[in-house]
């Protein structure tokens, strides 16, 4: 298998992120803090990273939620999945907002969210003035039932 070679700087003290197992599909990325940060039930902060990317064109990195820290704390990621960009060059910092009824503190080195990457295809759109039938047609949120 060949892999995209993405360039990253780190600001940060803790180790970058790496693929936790041959299967992992994402890296796990940590906060880079001075002191604890505690959100109350329904706040979101930025949290930051301390890393920077610089990706071929053909690549977006996704943020997403770790799925330990949203169901044991209620964290996740507020905009997920969150788009770098592959001409972004600032650092990646992380939307969580705490979906559970009590405080939750983040601390330093805390595995907040896992990084993506995923190809990107890149299309023309073209303007028309109607679109062809389908057999679904304009039928959609749950258009199709739920069992």
């Amino acid at each position: 298998m060949s892999l995209h070679k993405v360039k990253i700087v780190s600001k940060s003290h803790h180790e970058v992120p790496a693929y936790q197992t041959a299967g992992s599909s994402g890296m796990d990325v940590r906060a880079v803090l001075e002191t604890p940060l505690t959100l109350a039930p329904m706040q979101r902060v930025l949290v930051p990273t301390g890393i920077f990317l610089e990706m071929d064109q053909s690549l977006e990195c996704q943020v997403r939620p770790r799925s330990g820290l949203a169901l044991k704390k209620g964290l996740t990621v507020l905009n997920t999945p969150g788009t770098i960009d592959a001409d972004y060059r600032g650092e990646i910092g992380v939307i969580l907002v705490n979906l559970s009824a009590d405080e939750v503190t983040i601390t330093d080195g805390e595995r907040i969210a896992q990084l993506v990457f995923c190809k990107v295809e890149k299309v023309n759109l073209i303007q028309v003035q109607e679109l062809s039938s389908s057999e679904r047609g304009e039928g959609g949120f749950g258009s199709t039932g739920t069992k």
